[in-house]
């Protein structure tokens, strides 16, 4: 048998055997070396190119971090404040003022003469008609006084028909001479006298029947009995003696009401006759009563500075009662908007009142007016507005020119 001879390939192949079949043994060296050169070169590049990336977002972490917790440091330490913006009022302003109900006629009634009464016949609450009797007094000093007058009317009267009959005799006898002229006169001048008399006795004799009649008292006008003041056999005073004197009944008439409002003199301009206002009364929750303003003082209080106005309510059913108080709105027109702030955004200074906005970020007081003083909330006429950040309860140490951060909130009632 023939020997087997193993085939190798080239590159499993020794050295030596490579040189016996002619292979050149250096450039086969060079390039294995060149290449694995390369690429330890390679892995060197790769490696530092990653390292120096770790490096650089490490630092740059830190950098960022270190900012970010200067930043929030910085944000920090500002003082943080609440702002709210100014809220615009309608240009008619609601006032609520309070207001006294009264009768549209009230009156109380007094006696004329002197007596003791006899008899009334009607007590509060009761519905008269005008010219009803209300009471009578008993007036025997007056009577006997209008019986006395008649009497000396009466001799007044018989002395005047003497005196006549003599004057026309005289002058019937003095065309014959029978009597002197003087006598005439005297004649005449007695009639005349005893005419004068006569006229006197007749006004006295009137005077004593007006006195009696007024033993009896009639209503004035139609109305209620809102008081008795008095009873039977109580001593009456009339209204024109000098002791004390108190009215025997009161009467009101309720069918239209007068209520009386004294509005503030800023205010004044605005009232015209012809406006509708609403009364509410405690009595009667949740319901309004409307009036109508039918005139004023035209003038200014000088002691309240205020304006007395009239408001008339139809009342035909009597629901409301006189003497009421009532809470009375009234739409007035204004001649600008104003706008309304938590009364805790006011600081109060030496150069007077002023309140402290907020503009890019940072602190800038402003000197306002004020107007009406709502309680949590006030008017400001002037120094403000619309969109103005305004700081609330501001401490009493912050400048103009201060750095702050805001918190925003809201007036109360309105949404969020």
């Amino acid at each position: 048998m023939m020997p087997q001879t193993e085939v190798r390939p080239k590159e499993d192949r020794p050295k030596e055997d490579r040189q016996q079949i002619g292979e050149p043994a250096t450039q086969s060296t060079d390039v294995g070396a060149r290449h694995r050169s390369r690429k330890s070169w390679l892995v060197l590049v790769i490696a530092a190119i990653a390292v120096a990336a770790l490096l650089v977002s490490g630092i740059w972490s830190r950098v960022k971090a270190g900012t970010t917790l200067r930043a929030e440091t910085a944000q920090a330490a500002l003082p943080a404040v609440s702002v709210v913006s100014p809220k615009q009022t309608a240009p008619t302003d609601e006032i609520i003022l309070p207001g006294n109900v009264q009768p549209f006629i009230t009156s109380p009634i007094y006696a004329r003469t002197n007596g003791y009464l006899k008899k009334w016949y009607f007590d509060i609450g009761a519905h008269v008609k005008q010219g009803q009797l209300l009471a009578v007094i008993e007036t025997p000093e007056v009577d006997q006084q209008l019986q006395q007058a008649r009497s000396n009317l009466l001799t007044a009267q018989a002395n005047l028909e003497l005196a006549s009959i003599t004057k026309t005799r005289y002058q019937g006898l003095l065309k014959s001479n029978a009597v002197s002229q003087q006598d005439v006169d005297n004649a005449v001048g007695t009639f005349n006298a005893n005419k004068a008399i006569v006229e006197a006795d007749k006004a006295a004799v009137e005077q004593y029947s007006a006195l009696v009649s007024f033993e009896k008292i009639y209503a004035p006008f139609d109305g209620v009995i809102t008081a008795r003041n008095t009873d039977i056999g109580d001593l009456i005073n009339s209204g024109s003696s000098s002791a004390l004197k108190t009215d025997l009944f009161h009467i009101a008439q309720p069918g239209k009401l007068r209520v009386y409002v004294n509005v503030p003199e800023e205010y004044s301009q605005g009232i015209k006759t012809g406006m509708i206002a609403d009364l509410n009364l405690t009595e009667f929750p949740g319901r309004k009563f409307q009036g109508k303003l039918v005139r004023t003082a035209e003038a200014i209080n000088v002691t309240t500075r205020t304006l007395l106005i009239e408001i008339d309510v139809d009342n035909p059913t009597g629901t409301l009662l006189t003497g009421s108080y009532a809470e009375v709105h009234l739409a007035v027109p204004t001649h600008a908007s104003t706008f309304l702030l938590p009364v805790n955004t006011l600081i109060f200074r030496s150069e007077g009142l002023h309140v402290a906005t907020v503009k890019d970020g940072k602190v800038a007081l402003s000197a306002v007016t004020p107007g009406h003083d709502f309680g949590n909330q006030i008017e400001i006429v002037a120094g403000v507005k619309q969109g103005d950040q305004i700081i609330i309860n501001p401490p009493d140490s912050i400048v103009s020119g201060q750095a702050v951060q805001i918190v925003q909130a809201s007036l109360p009632g309105d949404n969020k």
